[in-house]
């Protein structure tokens, strides 16, 4: 059974290293695959490269703005440069850009959108060109429930990129599937990251959503590891086009 989730041999290309990027990036790692770590805020890939080879892994790290299409080839390019491939795509990465429906600047809007939606797709098409190529890959992006459920009042942009990031993910499915790449996404519920401090350290928005949640806590960047190291492996081969909710059991009320 073990043999299913080992990624040994693998690489996985990493965007997005904050919080629940660095947990699936040293997961992957820690099932064998080589990592390539890219992030926007300098020194944060650097500091999970260091991760990964500490665990005995191959690691490169890479610093560029994944909104400019030439930078998200390049990164491809610079991956495929140092392993000669990549089996894995992870996209991760975040921002905390919120505002009233009422209230959202054209700014905000497409500052939000970009980041959450049109980078993942310019992420996916440059790496989906070497996996079509190699005729396999697994391609994960990380999605939200709030791309399923409202979640606030403040995020209509942002649950509006996450059913993108949602559907897209569908949609390439299908599109790549006789290529044998496989695209899903994972949608996490609430999550104790950097970017959700200032809202769980409100006692009563935290026992708010506690409320909320049936199995009774927030979740941690570390649930999402078994789920990215399952996509990733043959231990999913028949699964595409899937979007996996990791909630706690928000969404199921």
């Amino acid at each position: 059974m073990a043999e299913l989730f080992d990624l040994t041999g693998r690489v996985a290309l990493v965007v997005g290293t904050g919080g629940l990027g660095r947990a699936m990036a040293l997961a992957l790692a820690g099932a064998g695959a080589d990592i390539a770590a890219v992030d926007g805020e300098p020194g944060r890939s650097e500091q999970v490269a260091e991760e990964v080879r500490g665990r005995g892994r191959r690691a490169v790290a890479m610093c560029l703005d994944i909104n400019d299409r030439q930078n998200v080839y390049s990164l491809v390019r610079e991956t495929v440069s140092t392993f000669g491939k990549i089996d894995v795509l992870l996209n991760s990465a975040g921002i905390n850009v919120m505002a009233p429906a009422l209230e959202a600047t054209p700014e905000q809007w497409h500052q939000v959108i970009d980041h959450f939606l049109t980078s993942v797709f310019w992420c996916c098409q440059a790496a989906g060109k070497e996996m079509v190529r190699a005729r396999k890959g697994s391609i994960i992006n990380v999605a939200s429930m709030s791309g399923l459920v409202v979640t606030g009042n403040q995020g209509s942009s942002y649950c509006a990129a996450k059913a993108g990031v949602i559907q897209l993910s569908r949609a390439l499915a299908t599109e790549w599937a006789p290529y044998g790449v496989r695209v899903n996404s994972i949608s996490p519920g609430v999550m104790r990251t950097r970017l959700t401090e200032h809202f769980l350290s409100d006692p009563a928005g935290l026992k708010d959503t506690l409320a909320r949640i049936p199995l009774g806590r927030v979740g941690e960047p570390e649930d999402l590891m078994g789920t990215a190291v399952f996509l990733a492996s043959d231990a999913s081969s028949y699964i595409t086009g899937h979007n996996l909710v990791v909630d706690g059991g928000y969404t199921a009320w």
